[in-house]
């Protein structure tokens, strides 16, 4: 083996097995899907292929996830959270210890996110399945920041608790969301809602009567989704 070779990091070797998938005609496409990508690079590698080099690699150290997780390139912030989830589900084989090393692991590290894919390919697995059966003040506390991923974080990470039976808090949180002003936000709190609904339709619909005057149209538009035409139609006509 060469000498460059056995010196490649954890990282170096992860990032280049990414690249033996990019495809520039998909990163063009990928580009043009999300907004305000500032200076991020796209390598046009599909999700079922980031998820393979995540299998891979899932015993990457912490330090080398960091720089995933802080890179410009989109696709290397996407494998560093399916090495997480891939970690923290492991950790959920009898090993408390190592799901709380890594949602501790990712909320130090929240501020690397910058686009809302990485909120929902993460918060869910990570600090929605940590926070089940344990306090939500964090939520509360993320619901509130001036950081719009940090709410992010905090409303889709209930999408979790709604898979188990509970939708409280979801409600919880998405009216202390309502006069939010950004729409990536409004469609979040709005797709959770809808989400809430499967669960306890009744309550929806209870939340939505109190509430709906003063959501924006976004939010209820993607809450009343399933609805039948005719009681979306009520809702978006009053």
């Amino acid at each position: 083996m060469s000498t460059s070779k056995r010196n490649l990091t954890g990282y170096t070797k992860a990032a280049a097995a990414l690249r033996e998938h990019a495809d520039a005609g998909k990163a063009a496409i990928s580009r043009g899907f999300f907004k305000d990508t500032g200076d991020d690079v796209f390598l046009g590698v599909r999700t079922p292929q980031i998820r393979r080099v995540a299998r891979e690699f899932h015993a990457l150290p912490l330090a080398d996830i960091r720089k995933l997780m802080h890179s410009t390139i989109h696709e290397e912030r996407s494998l560093a959270h399916d090495i997480l989830r891939l970690r923290f589900e492991k950790g959920g084989k009898g090993n408390d210890q190592q799901q709380k090393q890594i949602f501790d692991f990712y909320i130090r590290n929240r501020a690397a996110i910058r686009t809302w894919d990485g909120v929902d390919d993460s918060a869910p697995y990570i600090v929605g399945r940590y926070l089940l059966k344990r306090d939500k003040k964090l939520l509360y506390d993320l619901a509130k920041s001036p950081r719009l991923w940090d709410r992010r974080i905090a409303m889709v990470a209930t999408w979790w608790f709604i898979r188990n039976g509970q939708c409280e808090d979801t409600l919880k949180l998405a009216a202390l969301l309502l006069r939010d002003k950004e729409d990536l936000i409004h469609k979040a709190t709005g797709w959770m809602l809808r989400e809430a609904g499967k669960c306890n339709v009744k309550v929806l619909r209870r939340f939505l009567k109190s509430n709906y005057r003063s959501m924006p149209r976004t939010m209820l538009r993607y809450a009343i989704e399933r609805f039948p035409a005719s009681e979306r139609m009520r809702f978006l006509q009053k």
